[in-house]
């Protein structure tokens, strides 16, 4: 059976090349708003994180219909954190949009979904986007896309992939970049007449592939996938299995079903082969599991996301100020949250630490740990966290370390700190081209090298820099690499910081707290310029005479301190620090508080790093 009346296709790109903006233009021409009704931009963006960011984090699903066919439309996301999303959902479809920035042209995450894509065997309709750009180059990205098929070993019939000049925010599309274009209709037409129907064999025994999860308070959990054979009803009895986990079978039923409308789920009574649905009743089915017929279950093969390559240690807070700004403070809140977050990020792993208040959360990147971090102080947990430590393996017998290639765009008079800054990080420079008026600069190097670089090379690049990273597999460990060169100015007693206290902290290094916050000992209050930790006293009050007043303090000038985003801080701690994560604030602290347990165990480091 071939479904001629139904196509199913993912957007994929890099991170910012425009896949959510032309997704709008898609649904607007294809009739899922009134004509007077009111519409936002980025619509599929709906997750708080994601409007603020103007990132989408998380796939999503949609669908438009043009003329007699319904298009199933998944939007996925374009930073490599989250590239587990891209790589589960492209089971979903039968093709894929590739969109590419006419003046970016291909980007290391362009390159990774493109060879999921390829691997998968799809049909590919590429896309060069913004094309309204004043520094477009259509001549050159075409030839680099090209160059990248070849790269990634595309076939004859992939090779020969048609090719759409877009503009999302415009919302048009034409075959000649030459031709003014009007509207989307010529994508939708490539859509139907390029990317293949669905087939399968509606008579056969049932088979649903679950590649995303979803919650809903009053149905519990929803399973969302493509039915691969057979039809589906509500109230029908059925089995989940899984292909890694064969022994095991647990038998449920159908409660409800939905179809993707649009921006609605709307509920139907059946689906056959082909169909995305989006269906609950089974609660505590995961992503990879199989829904098939109760009597002869057949899992189907899940997609192996790519393993983490860095980990963090989340644990109970345990600073004089824990529990006093959180909802959920204890160890077995944060174990629940932590554990039922696997349940819909495949690539996230959690296991248990060395003792019963911590947990090693391991993730693609520095980001995918901070959107869980920031989502759950959101949330109302408070925790503290560990710098990010990389993944190693042994390979061959040899200790190997996970390496990224990095993309750099920088003007061209600011290359040479740039190379220099990199060259001290163990980085390997692959290519260097200009491009207009700037550089783009390739590099491979190794993941925890970049620890800490990203604020850096803005502050290097004046701002005007543009950085991408993408993992790029195991090399041999590189050797030691010093990153921080600066030391911690940290609270020597705890109290309310003064005015006068702050006034006489701010001649040792920069601020990182104002007047009248609560600090303790231990807690880091701002950066020594030079490397080791200073214990200071931002508390210490002026001593009143019958010549001194209190009001005279309100005449010393202190410099505006430096407050950290959750990100920054993860860049900034090093190994024996930890940051406070609250609903309310952002703390940095030394894992150790009282000075003088801190200062001996200093002391007996250095005397071992001396005895080696």
């Amino acid at each position: 059976m071939i479904r001629e009346e139904l196509r199913n296709v993912a957007i994929i790109a890099h991170v910012d090349h425009g896949k959510t903006t032309l997704v709008d233009g898609l649904l607007k021409q294809g009739g899922v708003y009134r004509e007077n009704q009111e519409t936002v931009t980025r619509v599929m963006d709906s997750g708080d994180l994601e409007k603020e960011r103007g990132i989408t984090i998380l796939a999503k699903n949609t669908s438009v219909h043009y003329k007699d066919v319904k298009i199933n439309i998944i939007d996925t996301p374009g930073h490599a954190d989250f590239g587990g999303e891209v790589e589960r959902i492209l089971k979903m479809v039968n093709g894929v949009i590739l969109l590419v920035d006419a003046a970016e042209g291909p980007m290391p995450q362009t390159r990774f979904v493109l060879q999921k894509a390829l691997d998968l065997n799809h049909r590919v309709i590429v896309c060069i986007n913004k094309i309204d750009k004043p520094d477009a180059r259509l001549g050159e990205v075409e030839d680099e896309i090209l160059e990248l098929l070849m790269d990634l070993g595309a076939n004859d019939e992939q090779l020969d992939s048609p090719m759409l000049y877009c503009s999302g925010r415009a919302g048009t599309a034409t075959e000649d970049p030459l031709e003014e274009g009007k509207d989307l209709s010529p994508l939708f037409e490539k859509i139907v007449n390029y990317i293949p129907a669905p087939e399968g064999d509606e008579t056969a025994p049932l088979q649903i592939l679950v590649s995303s999860i979803d919650y809903n308070d009053y149905v519990g959990r929803i399973g969302i996938g493509r039915i691969e054979r057979g039809s589906v009803k509500v109230g029908q009895e059925v089995a989940i299995c899984n292909y890694h986990n064969p022994g095991v079978v647990k038998k449920t039923k159908v409660v409800s079903l939905y179809a993707i409308e649009g921006l609605v789920r709307q509920p139907i009574e059946n689906a056959k082969v082909g169909d995305i649905v989006c269906f609950s009743g089974a609660g505590d089915i995961t992503i990879g599991d199989t829904l098939a017929v109760a009597a002869n279950p057949e899992p189907l093969e899940f997609v192996r996301v790519s393993e983490p390559t860095m980990e963090m240690t989340f644990m109970v807070n345990d600073s004089p100020l824990a529990g006093k700004e959180g909802k959920f403070v204890t160890s077995r809140q944060l174990r629940d949250r932590l554990y039922r977050e696997l349940l819909k990020d495949v690539s996230l792993r959690v296991s248990d630490g060395d003792s019963t208040d911590e947990f090693r959360v391991a993730g693609r990147g520095e980001m995918h740990l901070s959107i869980l971090l920031e989502t759950m102080r959101r949330e109302g947990f408070e925790l503290a966290c560990s710098n990010p430590r990389v993944l190693y393996k042994t390979i061959n017998g040899e200790k190997c370390e996970p390496m990224e290639r990095v993309t750099l765009d920088v003007p061209m008079e600011m290359v040479g700190v740039v190379v220099e800054k990199l060259g001290q990080r163990k980085g390997e420079l692959l290519t260097m081209n200009p491009i207009g008026n700037r550089t783009r600069v390739e590099y491979s190097i190794p993941s925890r090298c970049l620890f800490g670089y990203r604020s850096e090379f803005l502050t290097a690049t004046h701002g005007e820099g543009v950085m991408n990273t993408i993992f790029d597999g195991y090399a041999p460990y590189k050797g030691e690499v010093q990153m921080r060169f600066t030391g911690s100015l940290i609270a020597s007693e705890a109290g309310e910081t003064t005015r006068y206290g702050l006034y006489n902290t701010q001649e040792r290094g920069q601020l990182f707290v104002g007047p009248q916050t609560q600090v303790y000992e231990g807690m880091i209050v701002g950066e020594n310029p030079k490397y080791d930790d200073i214990a200071v006293n931002p508390c210490k009050k002026k001593q009143l005479t019958a010549i001194r007043s209190a009001g005279a303090d309100e005449k010393l000038l202190l410099t505006p301190p430096k407050y950290f985003t959750l990100e920054e801080a993860i860049e900034y701690i090093s190994d024996d620090e930890l940051i406070e994560v609250t609903p309310k604030s952002i703390r940095l602290r030394k894992k150790i508080l009282n000075t003088e347990i801190r200062m001996r165990e200093m002391m007996r480091r250095r005397r071992e790093l001396k005895g080696q």
